[in-house]
């Protein structure tokens, strides 16, 4: 049994544990309210270019712009995966890793090669330690980033399948459901195709452009790209403060159960010392007695 000295230390380290994780979910939840706030401002407008973009593909040929170009073969598939810089929020990150490498290793079952365009420290880390080539890698950029980071992500992106580096992009990121729910999400980024379009509700919309259907794709096919990143990250962002929070929220909830159990073994290890005592005190009279 353990000495009451030691029951004391242990049950003092773990209220200390419990202040880090108090503190760590409260600042998880003042940036969750803020990224929350972004996100959902952002998506619709997201959503809707999505819809829109693949609308105006359906109208177009594929020759109309590089982005629109339908490769016969595909030979090399990028993947740009989106994760957070830090840890401690649970499977957050695990669980997008695991759906980036299913992908991956979908792709590579049909032959083709797979290069990976990692964001975020963690998935930096997962890139590097994958069998699959890691083309660029992006740190420490999770905690403060604005839509020039998007931009310079989504020209990457461009470049690459312009220049015939790969043949299809697929975006990966944490798709933020609530505080308590947040999924992997998949979305195929390039070539845009009406087959990626999202359902547009009310049915079919009907819509005359001006000066041509190419000419405004030539302008918006780039900037779409762009915004579907720049979506990815403050998905991934909510997600992951919502994570974090969740998870020192179970912390400290672990913390109490452990205090409540070294508690009561303390207790019995200091009636344990006490009856001891006693029976060294009632042994000692009876010794005198006799």
């Amino acid at each position: 049994m353990p000495s009451l000295k030691d029951v004391q230390n242990k049950i003092a380290s773990v209220k200390k544990t419990k202040q880090i994780t108090k503190a760590m979910n409260m600042v998880a939840s003042a940036k969750l309210r803020k990224a929350q706030m972004r996100i959902e401002r952002f998506r619709p407008y997201a959503e809707k270019y999505y819809g829109l973009m693949g609308e105006m593909a359906s109208g177009a040929e594929s020759g109309a712009h590089p982005l629109l170009e339908i490769r016969e073969e595909v030979k090399t598939t990028g993947i740009m995966l989106i994760t957070s810089d830090r840890g401690l929020c649970g499977a957050f990150n695990t669980n997008l890793i695991n759906e980036a490498m299913k992908l991956a290793a979908e792709k590579k079952g049909l032959g083709q090669d797979v290069k990976f365009y990692s964001v975020g420290k963690k998935a930096v880390n997962a890139g590097r330690k994958s069998r699959y080539d890691l083309v660029k890698r992006y740190q420490d950029c999770m905690d403060g980033f604005d839509f020039s980071l998007a931009s310079e992500l989504g020209s990457e992106l461009i470049r690459a399948y312009q220049d015939q580096e790969v043949d299809e992009v697929h975006l990966v990121f944490g798709r933020f459901v609530s505080v308590a729910k947040q999924a992997p999400n998949v979305l195929k980024l390039l070539p845009v195709s009406p087959e990626e379009a999202e359902p547009q509700e009310g049915g079919a919309a009907q819509f005359m452009y001006e000066p041509s259907v190419e000419g405004i794709l030539s302008e918006l096919l780039p900037r779409f790209v762009k915004v579907q990143v720049y979506r990815g990250l403050l998905e991934t962002s909510a997600s992951e403060h919502a994570a974090r929070m969740s998870a020192m929220d179970n912390a400290s909830n672990n913390c109490d159960e452990m205090i409540t159990n070294l508690t009561l073994a303390y207790n019995k290890a200091r009636q344990a010392a006490i009856t001891a005592e006693l029976l060294d005190i009632v042994g000692g009279a009876e010794a005198l007695k006799g």
